[in-house]
């Protein structure tokens, strides 16, 4: 171990106990973090990231865990050799990690300012009034506003970027020497991301911090990172300084992670050409208000104006994406487009208004405009078989469809997405998210739908199998015609499979326009903000307006 060096791991294996037995997760793991420098763990889901990087401050459950070969090196002492009083000396105190998803990582029984002035009672012997002092100063570090005022608040009553900011005041409340940063971004919008990364990074220059990250954001990892090591099923297959790896990557599989950042589809003159088609799709002066009652006699305080005066149109075989930050009203949009929000406003859909129509005579109309949803394994049910799944809408549209008949279309629907026949009788819990998405994909395009809502259809999944799934949703639409509304906040992801792009923002559209005029000219400036967020533009490692 170099004087330099502040981690080491070698020769790192890791079992788990389960029913079936003992499973090798991780194996053989070798890399070095210097003092004072950011390196990025990357891979798809399963590949043992997160497992390594729990790893090091023990945090497994200890009668399911077995490190069965290696070593953790922090300064020289091995970690696994320490007992339970050691580790937690070291846990929060030489070592932190910021968790993933904020909102289930921070006590929902505490407030903010007993969980942040909680390690400086430990570790530091603070007394509670000298403790808070500190948390105070730490809320101000990470940009909190007020922090007197939020001291005292409940994790829920903060946005989910002011959450983060106070675990990263938490973690860094004893300021250690190493930060463990999991997916620290990956819960927020990109605006919040951007900001956040930029914290950590002015953060870990004032504390003179390592950083290990672990990401499966590429480009993420490009602008953040000194060095990089590419996990696949539980092993490191490459790693090397970022700029080496990724001008110049060796593994075939790190060649692979970066050839899967999404790439436009959509051929030049294309958008052009499909203004000559027909709207398939408009809405009018679309207006849709929740209000906030509180109190015992639920006293009206304020009113959310979700969408607010909106008009829009979509073509046939067009994709238009809409995109902002959460709250901004994209998924009510959409809910209310296919009428399953209340709403005022005038909506066409193939040349009917819809918005008038009562349940009963819309329900013909429903196998016309489908939705895929974000996350398919809690839309999927977990007692249906898939072909239960599949076939069900065609049970309440096509009643006249026998069992045999039904079967035939399944299957059909099944081998177009890309998915074998001899599923039909598996659950689906026994799929990947990519094939789980596939057979979410497919009970849709069985109907043989006009339109589908696409909403946040690939937030969820790794980035090799988003690539698929979304050259699968184009090869699909060119086949059948179909019109996407795609809602995401996901701007590389839009360039590459919308035509045209509406951004929204408090409910209201911001810019609209094709793709390429967006990205290239935009003229507002929320937009320039969230393209500079979402694609990290820069300009010799400095972050630019577009």
């Amino acid at each position: 171990m170099t004087k330099s060096s502040i981690l080491e791991i070698k020769n790192l294996s890791v079992d788990f106990s389960t029913p079936a037995g003992q499973v090798n997760v991780v194996r053989d793991i070798n890399f070095t973090l210097e003092s004072g420098r950011t390196m990025a763990l990357v891979g798809e889901s399963g590949s043992g990231k997160s497992v390594t990087a729990m790893s090091i401050l023990r945090l497994h459950d200890e009668q399911k865990v077995n490190y069965s070969k290696g070593d953790i090196l922090f300064k020289g002492k091995n970690l696994l050799g320490l007992d339970e009083t050691e580790i937690k000396r070291v846990r929060g105190n030489k070592i932190s990690m910021i968790f993933q998803e904020p909102m289930t990582s921070l006590n929902p029984t505490f407030t903010v300012g007993d969980q942040i002035t909680e390690p400086l009672l430990i570790h530091r012997g603070m007394n509670r009034l000298k403790a808070k002092q500190r948390a105070l100063q730490l809320m101000d570090l990470v940009g909190i506003h007020e922090p007197a005022h939020r001291f005292d608040a409940y994790p829920h009553l903060l946005s989910g970027g002011q959450r983060q900011r106070m675990m990263i005041a938490m973690a860094l409340a004893c300021e250690p020497e190493l930060l463990i940063a999991d997916e620290p971004t990956t819960a927020l919008d990109v605006t919040v991301q951007l900001q956040i990364l930029l914290l950590l990074e002015k953060l870990q220059k004032e504390f003179s911090m390592a950083v290990l990250m672990i990401s499966h954001d590429l480009n993420l990892v490009k602008r953040f990172a000194q060095q990089v090591c590419v996990m696949q099923d539980g092993n490191i297959v490459e790693q090397g300084d970022v700029e080496h790896i990724y001008k110049q990557p060796q593994h075939p599989y790190t060649i692979q992670l970066l050839d899967s950042e999404p790439e436009r589809i959509i051929p030049d003159g294309e958008t052009m050409a499909l203004q000559h088609n027909r709207e398939l799709l408009s809405g009018k002066n679309m207006f849709c208000y929740f209000t906030v009652k509180s109190g015992f006699f639920r006293k009206l305080v304020s009113t959310v104006k979700a969408v607010d005066d909106i008009n829009l149109f979509l073509r046939e075989g067009e994709t238009l994406g809409i995109v902002g930050e959460s709250g901004s009203g994209k998924s009510t949009l959409g809910r209310c487009l296919l009428r399953m929000e209340h709403c005022r406003g005038e909506i066409h859909f193939d040349q009917t208004r819809i918005d008038e129509l009562k349940n009963a005579q819309l329900r013909p109309l429903r196998k016309e405009f489908q939705i895929v949803f974000q996350d398919p394994y809690s839309s999927l049910s977990p007692r249906m078989t898939i072909e239960q799944i599949v076939g069900e809408g065609l049970k309440i549209h096509f009643p006249q469809l026998n069992k045999a008949e039904r079967r035939v279309k399944i299957k059909k629907a099944l081998t177009e997405v890309g998915l074998e026949e001899d599923i039909l009788w598996r659950y689906p819990h026994e799929f990947s998210g990519g094939q789980r998405q596939r057979i979410a994909i497919a009970r849709v395009v069985i109907l043989e739908p006009k339109l589908i809502l696409l909403d946040e259809p690939t937030s969820a999944l790794d980035v090799s199998v988003q690539k698929q799934v979304l050259t699968l949703l184009r090869e699909l639409q060119q086949r059948h015609k179909i019109s996407y509304l795609f809602i995401t906040h996901d701007l590389k992801v839009i360039e590459a499979v919308a035509h045209r792009i509406m951004v929204m923002k408090e409910g209201r559209i911001i810019e609209v326009g094709e793709t390429q005029k967006i990205f290239t000219t935009p003229e507002k400036e929320y937009t320039r903000q969230l393209l500079t967020a979402s694609l990290f533009k820069t300009d010799e490692n400095k972050l630019v307006t577009v």
